[in-house]
């Protein structure tokens, strides 16, 4: 699978590159966004889901564990796993349900949910370096790399 080095200045620029993926996905979908607290992970959401037309404010799910959004075609699932004390939470609220063939996941802390989550097509690692930010973008899945293909 390939993988890519995006360099990030602030906090436009992490809105801009969820604006970029936004551009290029398409449902079925399973985004994995890992890093340290504060590295950007929501905030990279928020540029993308807001990219693909939602209007309202984009919170971190951290204690719902899922918000949900409806656009044309696409259910938006923004998961944010780091409060789950155990995988096996995931199977109670149903996780598998979430993944249609509508459906895009965006999955914070996709650690914390570990065999009981698929393949994600696409992985995003956010690391400080400095006062930047360094994202590493891998595909999992052939589909991956065609939309890390387009996105370069």
């Amino acid at each position: 699978m390939t993988s890519v080095k995006v360099y990030l200045d602030n906090e436009q620029d992490t809105v801009d590159l969820g604006k970029r993926l936004a551009a290029v996905i398409s449902p079925p979908l399973m985004l994995n966004l890992s890093g340290e607290l504060g590295a950007g992970k929501t905030t990279l959401s928020r540029g993308l889901i807001q990219a693909l037309g939602h209007k309202g404010a984009v919170k971190s799910p951290t204690y719902a564990l899922v918000e949900p959004y409806e656009f044309d075609g696409i259910d938006l699932y923004h998961f944010d796993l780091y409060r789950l004390s155990d995988p096996e939470e995931l199977e109670f609220m149903g996780i598998r349900d979430y993944f249609t063939q509508r459906s895009i996941c965006i999955v914070e802390w996709p650690d914390r949910g570990h065999g009981l989550l698929p393949q994600a097509d696409i992985s995003l690692q956010i690391n400080y370096v400095g006062e930047r930010r360094e994202v590493e973008i891998s595909s999992g899945s052939d589909k991956g790399s065609q939309l890390l293909s387009k996105l370069k």
